[in-house]
């Protein structure tokens, strides 16, 4: 179904970037209709379909009570009162300290995090989190000096660890994502606070807490 019109959408996946475009805009399906099934048992849906799984445990070193995720949660004190630790089996996770995927951000690939707020440095636990959908092809991304795309513009297609060194820009205000999933951080060489960012228009980041991202890197496929 496509958001803006809410009637339904058909769309023709004849080639692997087709079906990754698609995926990477709406989300992986819980299920899927074609009236021929032999393409879609092939190894390329089974890439496609990645599946999602964290295991959450109430205190450090995976001790305690667990709850297994293989999907988003919006409050994660419904299965748990408290989480210290975690283990990413497959796929990547944005984490978020407060529910409805609120507050400061972090992004968790697959491994294991026997403490995980000191790792981040974090002040809270995990209370909510959402699955990022894996991702192939190229990636493209513009960024702009200032809101509502103005000022100096810049088209990204790799990892930046420093604007001001590579374009001079001080800061951008605003990017246009248009292939593959990023990670922006407030500091040089990926430090500090972090926003992801999925295909789409963003027009001013005031609504993110205020943060000026310096540096910019792609969610790779090769981390799920």
């Amino acid at each position: 179904m496509a958001f803006a019109t809410l009637y339904l959408e058909a769309l023709p996946l004849r080639k692997a970037k087709e079906m990754f475009l698609l995926f990477s805009r709406v989300r992986i399906s819980s299920e899927i209709l074609t009236d021929q099934g032999t393409p879609f048992m092939s190894r390329l849906l089974a890439d496609l379909c990645h599946p999602h799984k964290v295991i959450f445990y109430e205190d450090r070193n995976f001790q305690g009570r667990s709850y297994e995720c293989m999907s988003d949660c919006a409050d994660m004190s419904s299965y748990l009162s408290r989480c210290h630790s975690c283990k990413v089996e497959s796929g990547c996770f944005m984490m978020y300290d407060r529910p409805n995927y609120m507050g400061n951000q972090y992004f968790f690939k697959r491994g294991e995090y026997a403490d995980y707020t000191s790792m981040f440095g974090m002040n809270d636990c995990i209370k909510s989190c959402r699955m990022i959908p894996m991702y192939r092809g190229s990636y493209r991304m513009k960024i702009y000096e200032r809101e509502n795309f103005g000022g100096q513009m810049y088209e990204m297609m790799d990892d930046c660890d420093n604007i001001m060194d590579r374009y001079r820009m001080s800061h951008c205000q605003s990017c246009h994502v248009m292939d593959g999933h990023w990670l922006m951080y407030e500091q040089p060489h990926y430090r500090g606070r972090m926003w992801w960012f999925r295909p789409g228009e963003y027009r001013n980041f005031s609504n993110m807490g205020g943060m000026r991202f310096m540096s910019m890197r792609r969610i790779m496929d090769s981390w799920y």
